[in-house]
């Protein structure tokens, strides 16, 4: 390595003395920087190490407490002793490795203390003190030089005293009279003589000046600032030694810490992920059987085995689903190879990635790997159920599908109503999604698909099709009807041609007389009903009358029918005796009058409406002479009371899948704030066809008659309308807002 430049600071700054101390000073003083420096890095250090031995410690404890649930599992059939599974063994070696780095960060700690800050503060003060005595003898030469400089100008002021004095005798000779000018003239004589010795003294004095001069700014100076530079550059080379120490202590540390992890490196690959599976399996051996097969389980009330049902119906069924699980089964089994073929390509990348040979990351192999498994397994699931379907049915009735002739079903959903081929029901409102043959036009509900017979005549004309449609609507309608009228020998209707003898028990409890269900949907219909035409609904032989009962409440109802659901005779309405109808409500919360116009009235009053809902508000009669305004959430309707003669129940609509609610819903609280009246725009609407109620709490409706809206519902399928002062309900599909 080439050395740098030389320079000296005597013969390149001459006078630069204050500036050089200056700046030696400084760097004295960097060292305490410095010694301040490695202080913290050994705090840090030890910190760390202090910090380092907690952490070790803390999951010291925590695998105390873990290591048999970890090595043997929770319950292990035999305890593993003091052994501990190869992972924690691992583990154990990872925590003693990490207690010993601490140590080495210890003890580095308190090397930068003892061997490298103290010496920068020893070495601090010893250049400092040298400084110093720089700082002296710089002072001391001060004073020689300004001690000459002072000598020669006394020397200087003696001389010129002196020549005043040579001319003051002088002059003086010169007005003197003759008996003392010989004096005079002796003095004078006198006085030059001791001028020529003052000037040759002060002459001599300059000499010696100069030259202390140059000796000063040439010589003394110079050795001086050249001492200093000395000064600084030991200091700097101090410096360097004492970092150059630092450096080997931190790489001594560092080294040892490696030797450390190098022991644990050469540990981990020991740790065989096999050896904890070994172990747990060791440890929770225990005899076990798998547990037995399901049986089939007999209805408690009807009596059957476990043989499946061969009769036509049932082969029918068999056959469709033999048609749909065999196609399943092959494509199912053809996925499964495929994803076979993925799954043997991510092990082979996997291989290769512990191997070194691929840069891919393992866990995003072992990601995909465990979702085209998890695939691969809802596939297999699929499989081995259309493979079970399929050998259950034919090891019984043979394969049924040999010949047969499926019809071609696609899902479709019906904009109008349409009739199924097979039950002749409607495929209408919440059922409006069925199967739709493309040949031969056959429909049907989605849940009656795995009725229909294999029979599908292949791809018929557009007139064919309408053919078929009315010999099959005719058959399915005959069919049902006789189903459902045909008495068995205890007067019940049946299906099927099961009989009472078949059931476990008598059902003496009441189950076959239970609330009259609607069969409209059963009979036979012509194709072209209209909206206004209707067939009446039959009574079993053994159904009771109607229940005397109050007329179910607007707002507590099943979901209205569509047009042509029902359409009968309205019973008569019940009236005051004033002749007006008059609804009842009943309180479900208090509520205290705040203006004028509104009554206060006590929760579970029953009261009468005299108004309906006008913008959140019902005018309401709670007793003689107390009439007033209430916020309609405040009110239950109720039905009005009916006479005996005109209770009617209505009857279950087969379009609907909803059930009625309860009339008497318990309201838990309140609405926080009342809501407030205000101005309400009055709509109306009209008629779209014609309909006649089924209860007092409906309107009868004609084509094209007017209403005033109240209110569309709320999803239920029916709205309110008003009529002469009276808010009753009608069907919401059966009108249209104007």
């Amino acid at each position: 390595m080439a050395h740098a430049e030389t320079v000296s600071f005597g013969a390149e700054l001459k006078d630069g003395y204050k500036s050089i101390d200056a700046w030696v000073a400084n760097g004295i003083q960097w060292l305490e920087d410095i010694e301040q420096f490695y202080r913290e890095r050994a705090t840090i250090e030890k910190d760390y190490s202090a910090k380092l031995n907690g952490l070790a410690k803390k999951y010291y404890d925590k695998k105390a407490k873990k290591s048999s649930i970890l090595s043997v599992g929770e319950t292990p059939s035999m305890t593993p002793g003091s052994l501990e599974s190869a992972s924690l063994t691992t583990w154990t070696t990872q925590l003693s490795t990490l207690e010993a780095c601490a140590a080495e960060h210890d003890r580095f700690s308190q090397d930068l203390v003892g061997q490298v800050a103290k010496a920068l503060e020893v070495y601090r003060a010893r250049y400092e003190e040298l400084r110093k005595s720089h700082a002296d003898y710089q002072t001391k030469l001060l004073k020689e030089r300004d001690s000459s400089y002072s000598e020669l100008k006394k020397t200087k002021t003696k001389y010129d005293s002196v020549c005043q004095e040579v001319e003051n005798r002088r002059k003086k000779t010169e007005s003197s009279f003759d008996y003392g000018k010989q004096k005079a003239q002796n003095a004078y004589q006198q006085q030059l003589v001791e001028m020529h010795n003052q000037k040759n003294t002060y002459l001599i004095a300059i000499n010696v000046a100069n030259k202390l001069k140059e000796k000063y700014y040439h010589e003394y100076v110079p050795e001086l600032l050249d001492s200093l530079q000395d000064l600084s550059e030991t200091r700097v080379a101090k410096l360097n030694s004492v970092w150059t120490l630092a450096v080997n202590l931190e790489t001594t540390a560092m080294q040892r810490s490696k030797e450390h992890l190098d022991h644990l490196s050469g540990d981990i690959p020991h740790n065989d992920p096999s050896l904890d599976s070994i172990m747990f399996v060791r440890h929770n051996t225990t005899q076990w059987t798998d547990p037995p097969d399901m049986v089939f389980e007999p209805s408690p009330v009807w009596l059957d085995n476990e043989s499946l049902a061969v009769d036509e119906a049932s082969r029918t069924f068999l056959r469709n689903m033999l048609a749909k699980s065999k196609p399943l089964a092959r494509e199912m089994k053809a996925e499964i190879d495929k994803k076979s073929k993925e799954v043997e390509n991510i092990k082979r990348i996997r291989q290769s990635v512990r191997e070194g040979r691929d840069k891919r990351d393992e866990a995003e192999l072992v990601k995909s790997l465990f979702y085209v498994s998890e695939e691969m397994h809802a596939i297999e699931r699929k499989r081995l159920t259309a493979e079970i379907e399929v050998s259950t049915i034919t090891a019984v009735v043979g394969d049924l599908s040999l010949g047969a002739k499926n019809h071609p079903f696609k899902a479709e959903t019906f904009k109008i109503p349409t009739n199924c081929d097979l039950c002749g029901d409607r495929i209408w409102g919440l059922s409006a999604k069925g199967q739709h043959c493309k040949d031969c036009g056959f429909t049907c509900h989605s849940k009656c698909e795995m009725k229909v017979p294999a029979d599908c005549p292949g791809e018929q004309s557009k007139e064919e099709k309408k053919k078929l449609k009315v010999e099959r609507q005719e058959a399915a309608h005959a069919a049902m009807a006789v189903e459902v009228t045909s008495p068995n020998t205890n007067g019940h209707t049946t299906s099927g041609g099961l009989a009472r003898q078949d059931t476990m028990s008598s059902l003496s409890s009441g189950y076959a007389t239970s609330a009259q269900r609607s069969v409209s949907g059963l009979l036979p219909r012509s194709a072209g009903l209209g909206a206004e035409e209707s067939v009446a609904q039959p009574r079993s032989p053994i159904d009771p009358a109607p229940a005397s009962k109050p007329a179910p409440a607007r707002r507590n109802r099943v979901v209205a029918p569509p047009p042509a659901a029902y359409v009968s005779a309205p019973p008569p309405e019940p009236t005051s005796s004033d002749g007006a109808s008059r609804a009842r409500g009943k309180m479900i919360y208090s509520y205290e009058a705040r203006d004028e116009g509104e009554l206060s009235v006590k929760e579970g009053k029953d009261v009468t409406i005299i108004e309906p809902d006008e913008g959140g508000w019902t005018k309401i009669k709670a007793g003689l002479g107390q009439e007033g305004l209430v916020p309609t959430a405040y009110i239950e309707e109720l039905a009005p009371e009916p006479e005996a003669s005109s209770i009617v129940e209505r009857p279950v609509s087969v379009y609907s899948d909803s059930s009625a609610t309860s009339t008497n819903i318990a309201k838990k609280k309140g609405p926080a704030v009342a809501p407030r009246r205000g101005a309400k725009k009055i709509k109306y609407c009209k008629a779209l066809y014609a309909y006649t109620a089924q209860s007092d709490a409906e309107f009868d409706m004609q084509e094209g008659d007017r209403f005033e809206l109240i209110s569309m519902g709320g999803g239920d399928g029916w709205a309110d309308v008003a009529r002469g002062g009276e808010t009753r309900s009608v069907p919401a599909n059966y009108i249209q807002e104007l």
